[in-house]
């Protein structure tokens, strides 16, 4: 027998007690501090934090956009399936539109991908929506094309575009943009799924504690 804790909850408060010691988050707000000890357990990594970039507003925005019943837009899969239903304070839609049947002409008429392409199909639920970016840099970048052509605009970003081409460029595209809409993401090469539905779970946990 291998020796190993096999408490949910041991595990759980170890975990976090760890993330504690080795991480610095003097300066943050008690919320932000929350969201970003979900982003480090999602990957591990305490050392993200430094590479953390966000507007002061982005907790209150995306918690108040979440109680309102604001839909979650998310550029893959992966990420709607890992947000935690119950957490969500108005039993708010998920939606994903990459696999809609019309996505691949649709890219081949933009001369992109689809993943970028699939952003086309947000239009009638992106204004006030959290809008949230696990995967492609193509589709961050896509949204903030939109944005600045005066499209409608999300109630929050949430940026985390994983891989060696385009990632960190859309990212810092995000930061940088002055489009005066609250983001959070994650600057440089890393990113993923994991991290983008731990910021939504951590932010769903928060709005449904100030219910």
């Amino acid at each position: 027998m291998y020796n190993y804790l096999r408490s949910p909850q041991s595990i759980y408060d170890k975990s976090f007690a760890i993330i504690r010691e080795e991480t610095d988050f003097s300066g943050m707000s008690d919320p932000m501090r929350s969201i970003a000890t979900r982003i480090i357990h999602a990957c591990g990594m305490p050392e993200v934090l430094s590479e953390l970039s966000y507007s002061n507003d982005i907790t209150e925005a995306a918690i108040s956009a979440l109680q309102n019943g604001a839909p979650i837009l998310s550029d893959c899969e992966m990420v709607t399936h890992g947000i935690i239903k119950r957490f969500l304070p108005a039993n708010n839609d998920i939606i994903c539109t990459l696999n809609r049947p019309n996505v691949p002409t649709l890219a081949t008429e933009l001369n992109t991908t689809r993943s970028a392409a699939a952003i086309e199909l947000w239009s009638d639920q992106l204004d006030g929506a959290v809008a949230v970016f696990g995967n492609a840099p193509t589709a961050l970048f896509h949204l903030l094309e939109i944005i600045n052509g005066n499209g409608p605009r999300p109630a929050a970003i949430l940026g985390f575009p994983v891989g060696f081409v385009g990632a960190a460029e859309s990212k810092s595209a995000l930061a940088e943009n002055l489009l005066d809409i609250p983001y959070i993401t994650l600057l440089g090469r890393k990113g993923g799924s994991a991290m983008a539905a731990a910021t939504v779970n951590a932010i769903a946990r928060l709005a449904g504690e100030q219910t």
